[in-house]
């Protein structure tokens, strides 16, 4: 129940401004229109966009919203003091983080919503299984809010410093990651590194459902990545939680 209440009130807050909500939609689907025509060429958009949209999905879409959101929202309950209620309350640091995930879960349902539509506006398609797609858009989620979650709690305590974390490793990650390109143009040595960042895994799991009709086993390495950062992110960021609420309570 308390988890919920988080969701709710992020939810809340999101709908009342909507700025972040009308950016976290429209960002995502200029790079898909971008991308897609681009790599379309003078051939039919189909194909390209059936294999452009999982990509900006994942990195375009819920990198922005469910990395930085939450870095956000963690650094606005310290701005305005609310986490002097949240000393008094019996919240723990891993409701907290359930809140914060099924918050962006909704918001990252209807980016897929967004990215989707307009991917069969011009002749793409999902072509593998709905439930593998939605298995690895949860896993991706969490992982990203898991990060957000530490990052929020432990390295930001302004709102100037969120894009700091964001720009400074996030874009990187996303380069690397395949996000923008098919990772097969990595070099050796690039491609072997990339298998560290998760939002690679995030990349490969959800092209081989989506654009390439695959199942499980063939992404299974990359569920069990995922499955492993999303626990070790949320481990540590609910330490990095306790932390930041002890801190408070000496100020």
């Amino acid at each position: 129940m308390l988890a919920l209440t988080v969701t709710r009130r992020i939810l809340t807050e999101l709908w009342h401004t909507r700025r972040s909500l009308i950016f976290w939609a429209l960002f995502p689907a200029l790079m898909l229109l971008l991308f897609g025509l681009i790599y379309a060429g003078d051939s039919s958009p189909a194909d390209s966009f059936n294999y452009t949209a999982p990509g900006i999905l994942i990195g375009a879409a819920f990198f922005f919203s469910c990395l930085g959101g939450p870095i956000a929202a963690i650094v606005a309950e310290r701005e305005r003091n609310t986490l002097k209620r949240l000393l008094l309350s019996p919240l723990s640091g891993t409701a907290y983080f359930l809140g914060l995930l099924l918050a962006f879960l909704v918001v990252a349902a209807g980016q897929t919503v967004v990215v989707y539509a307009i991917a069969f506006a011009f002749g793409g398609s999902f072509r593998g299984s709905l439930v593998l797609g939605t298995l690895v858009v949860v896993l991706s989620v969490a992982s990203y809010v898991g990060l957000g979650f530490v990052f929020g709690s432990h390295f930001t305590k302004r709102t100037e410093e969120v894009n700091g974390p964001v720009a400074a490793i996030g874009v990187p990650l996303l380069v690397l990651g395949g996000t923008f390109f098919p990772s097969s143009v990595l070099p050796d040595y690039l491609y072997r590194i990339a298998h560290l960042n998760p939002i690679f895994h995030m990349n490969e799991a959800m092209d081989a459902v989506s654009a390439e009709e695959l199942g499980a086993g063939a992404i299974v390495d990359h569920l069990v990545f995922l499955v492993l950062f999303a626990g070790a992110t949320l481990a540590f960021g609910v330490q990095s939680y306790r932390a930041m609420l002890q801190r408070e309570r000496v100020l």
